[in-house]
């Protein structure tokens, strides 16, 4: 059954792979990028894999939460059920690491935007639906100061707690939903993997890209990922493993939680 997914960070890397296969499989796309140009030379890019392909294309620049608010606002104006949706795009180094609002901007691509994303968009979800953020191995716990702007940080370390941050939402929004729509999953794709991200942060090539559209693919699709809901999927080891333990921590959850939507109803 075809089914409709919206993807973020689509025009290269994992989410660029992970769009080939599930055009391939002839489902309905709603990719996401920063670029127009780049976007338009994904969508052809896909076409040519599947003449009949239905994609659709969005620009947002998810480090701006109003950019994030309207891309989903356009997208409740335009459907009424979203099957899937892969929070895939993130940032670890930038040269303006701060955004004009105050806010480490590791923290807002790679947590914020993503958690006001689906936030908005959980009416269009039914009890099918699932939810995929892209966590990593690379994480640390949350420093609240940081995420409100208040402390910098280095590269590794805010990109590591912006994942542990990613991971910790999702285990609280399954545990708010708990048996009702979508089920929330976090999945490390695998370490290392050959990303435009990977390049600039470490300077190596990386291992195959397809490794972890492979397993996004599966993630979004698979009988085997189905109801599954507030769990950690670390591709390194292709199973089901404990999260960080803060992510099984309710008053850490929660704690998080109240400086994500105080962030949101400043800036939104």
């Amino acid at each position: 059954m075809r089914k409709t997914i919206l993807l973020t960070g689509a025009t290269d890397g994992i989410g660029l792979e992970t769009a080939k296969r599930l055009t391939k499989l002839g489902h309905t796309l709603l990719l996401h990028g920063r670029n127009e140009t780049k976007l338009a030379q994904a969508k052809q890019s896909l076409i040519t894999l599947n003449q009949q392909a239905q994609i659709e294309t969005y620009i947002a620049d998810l480090s701006n939460l109003a950019e994030v608010a309207n891309l989903a606002e356009l997208i409740k104006q335009q459907h009424n059920n979203i099957d899937v949706l892969i929070n895939n795009a993130g940032i670890y180094t930038t040269p303006t690491p701060i955004t004009s609002s105050g806010h480490d901007v590791r923290f807002v691509v790679n947590t914020l935007a993503p958690y006001v994303l689906t936030e908005r968009l959980l009416p269009l979800f039914n009890n099918t639906g699932r939810v995929i953020n892209l966590s990593s191995a690379a994480q640390a716990s949350v420093n609240l100061d940081a995420l409100t702007g208040e402390q910098k940080l280095t590269d590794s370390a805010a990109y590591a707690q912006s994942k542990l941050a990613i991971t910790m939402w999702t285990f609280y929004l399954a545990q708010q939903q708990e048996s009702r729509f979508p089920t929330f999953i976090a999945v490390n794709p695998a370490s290392f993997l050959g990303s435009k991200m990977v390049k600039q942060a470490y300077g190596m090539a990386g291992k195959d890209i397809s490794i972890g559209a492979e397993v996004l693919e599966r993630a979004a699709l698979s009988e085997t990922f189905k109801g599954i809901t507030g769990k950690y999927f670390d591709n390194d080891v292709s199973d089901w493993v404990r999260p960080h333990p803060d992510a099984l921590n309710q008053e850490k959850n929660q704690a998080l939680i109240n400086v994500l939507q105080q962030i949101t109803q400043q800036v939104i």
